[in-house]
């Protein structure tokens, strides 16, 4: 029988998801490319935003009074579908000091095409030493999830990420990540 449920898991059992550790290899790695691929590439990992989404951002899309970026969620029936994410003020600030340089707020952010900046992401992934299927901008954005659903309420994290359906955004809590481990610790007497 198909199962058509998604999973955070290849049929061969490999993590589709990057790890805390592996999250955090892959924003150091931002620290050490030009500017509007690291503001790219930082926008997906503080926002687990899907990469079409944050290619799609004009300077328009910032919202610089309430502190995040709304993005026009494509996984909709229908167009006009905003949702907006928080995001640190060391982001907005060099966002605003990007946005700044621009000519046009109402044009897209980026001048690289979105196939372009699935190799970005990639890059930034080899800088950080990530392999597997993990390594990916799709793999980030499920690592926002898991994390962010460690830390912050599922309905919250739900909206974030611009799901439709609460059962969508359950799939996260069913990864075994550091923090269900320390709790299997507690049990196991060490």
């Amino acid at each position: 029988m198909f199962n058509s449920s998604p999973s955070l898991y290849t049929s061969s059992g490999q993590r589709k998801y990057l790890n805390q550790d592996e999250r955090l290899r892959f924003y150091e790695a931002t620290k050490d490319i030009c500017t509007d691929k690291k503001l790219f590439c930082q926008l997906l990992y503080f926002t687990g935003a899907r990469i079409g989404e944050v290619h799609n951002l004009t300077g328009l899309s910032i919202d610089f009074s309430n502190k995040a970026v709304a993005f026009e969620t494509l996984k909709r029936r229908r167009k006009g579908v905003y949702r907006e994410v928080p995001i640190p003020d060391s982001l907005l600030e060099d966002l605003q000091d990007y946005i700044e340089n621009l000519t046009d707020q109402k044009s897209r952010l980026w001048s690289f095409s979105l196939r372009s900046s699935f190799r970005y992401v990639k890059k930034v992934m080899n800088m950080a030493g990530i392999k597997g299927k993990q390594a990916s901008a799709k793999g980030l954005r499920h690592g926002f999830a898991v994390h962010a659903i460690s830390l912050a309420p599922i309905t919250l994290v739900k909206k974030w990420l611009g799901h439709s359906r609460l059962e969508t955004t359950e799939i996260y809590l069913s990864v075994i990540g550091v923090e269900e481990r320390e709790i299997a610790k507690r049990l196991w007497g060490g």
